[in-house]
């Protein structure tokens, strides 16, 4: 047997657990997982202590490209996912011109060509003036999902009332994802904050109930019209309990910074490089993410990796620009807590692959199996490393987790068959192409 690269000597971990076998690829796919110590290969890596996972997916990132070049671009975000051991990525459309019509979704799938790293899925944003048209819009090729935003907007993607949000669940059938903080209540808190407060303000500001009656109003709508939901980034204790009940309609997203970060902690060491939406909340909230991983209710792990100048995160509150970059980050700090027995790898590898792949209906992705994609991400359990904001690929050039010790980090990184990354340096060129999902037109 001859393959394009073979993977010798690594731990696997497949649908049937971890295993000592080897991962031969021809032309894209992986054509062999086992004892192929007699076939040759063009590449050959030997991954002699090391742990061999499907290829990781970050289903949450905003690459800012169109419009915001200057902190981050398809090119620069893709390079962090693969130095980062991601090998997919789903990109959100809240960019300037927003992604909502087909003329702005085929500039981005002509766009990458050339530029990005690793494959790439869309989303397509819902706004009031488009809702019509998401039923076709969500058929498109290579789009994941339309994504809602019900509450905190960028420019026009916000649908916040319920006879809006039903008639975007009445246009379609697949399963939709929501940024889920009820916009009214939000605009009614904010009269009850001086500008210039200290950071935690953020985190009373957009309180525990803004986050659960945002889902709630939703799921209500959900069951209404029987639409399948992807809740995005929940961060409260009230929401991981609440959507238990609603496992047939609703799938659930944790982000590594709810899975990390502290209140108040992370507020009074990080400043404005804590403030995002949902804002990173106490311990109570944290420990109950964690229970939801603990059992099952968690989908996927994404790192809403979203990119600011300093000047923006640097302003006085509530001026505060919200969000994180981590798409670099997620995979290193999430080998961490699998070292610290917070969960398995075997669980690590469902969150960032099969869970992806099931929820969003990503074809051949997500698992190490015969005719999936050759995407590989090899990691290092052993391995001890800092995280430096020096050496992260977005222009911004900052993390919320420089400084942090991590164990565990990825040494390669591998796209259809072409290594991409390679103890921390590129490799190649961009060769990254638009994901292929179901229900949706032949790309």
């Amino acid at each position: 047997m001859h393959f394009d690269l073979l993977v010798r000597n690594g731990t696997l971990v497949t649908p049937n657990g971890s295993e000592a076998a080897d991962v031969g690829i021809l032309r894209g796919r992986i054509a062999a997982i086992g004892s192929l110590s007699s076939a040759s290969a063009g590449t050959v890596i030997d991954a002699t202590g090391l742990h061999v996972l499907p290829g990781l997916i970050d289903s949450h990132v905003h690459l800012r490209e169109p419009g915001n070049e200057a902190v981050e671009t398809i090119e620069t975000g893709t390079k962090g996912a693969v130095l980062g051991g991601v090998a997919c990525v789903f990109d959100m459309p809240n960019t300037s011109p927003a992604i909502t019509d087909t003329a702005r979704l085929d500039w981005k799938r002509a766009h990458i060509a050339g530029r990005a790293w690793c494959d790439m899925g869309f989303y397509v944003g819902a706004a009031k003036s488009n809702i019509a048209e998401l039923g076709s819009l969500e058929a498109e090729a290579n789009v994941c999902a339309i994504k809602v935003f019900a509450g905190s907007s960028t420019g026009d993607l916000l649908v916040e009332d319920d006879a809006s949000l039903e008639a975007v669940m009445q246009g379609g059938r697949r399963r939709i994802a929501y940024h889920s903080e009820d916009e009214y209540r939000l605009q009614q808190r904010r009269k009850m904050f001086a500008d210039g407060g200290p950071h935690l303000r953020h985190m009373e500001w957009r309180d525990v109930e803004t986050a659960f009656l945002g889902t709630r109003r939703l799921m209500a709508i959900a069951r209404k019209t029987h639409r399948r939901a992807h809740i995005l980034h929940v961060s409260t204790a009230e929401e991981l309990d609440y959507l238990k009940d609603f496992r047939d309609l609703a799938t659930v997203e944790l982000l590594v910074n709810h899975l990390t970060q502290v209140a108040p902690e992370a507020y009074e060491t990080l400043g404005g490089y804590a403030v995002m939406n949902p804002p990173i909340r106490d311990r109570r909230h944290y420990e109950a993410a964690w229970a939801a991983i603990r059992d099952g209710s968690v989908d996927t792990i994404g790192s809403d990796h979203a990119p600011h100048s300093r000047e923006a995160k640097e302003r006085p509150w509530p001026a505060t620009a919200a969000g994180l970059t981590g798409v670099q980050t997620i995979v290193p700090v999430m080998l961490d807590h699998v070292n610290a027995g917070r969960l398995t790898l075997a669980r690590l590898v469902d969150l960032m692959g099969a869970g992806p792949a099931r929820v969003f209906g990503l074809l051949r992705k997500g698992r190490l199996a015969a005719g999936y994609d050759g995407d590989l991400t090899l990691v290092d359990m052993r391995a001890r490393r800092r995280i430096e904001a020096a050496k992260m690929a977005a222009p911004c050039g900052w993390t919320p987790f420089d400084g942090t010790e991590v164990q565990g980090w990825p040494v390669a990184t591998v796209v259809r068959g072409n290594v991409v990354m390679r103890d921390d340096a590129l490799v190649g060129t961009p060769a990254g192409r638009p994901a292929i999902f179901e229900e949706t037109r032949a790309g």
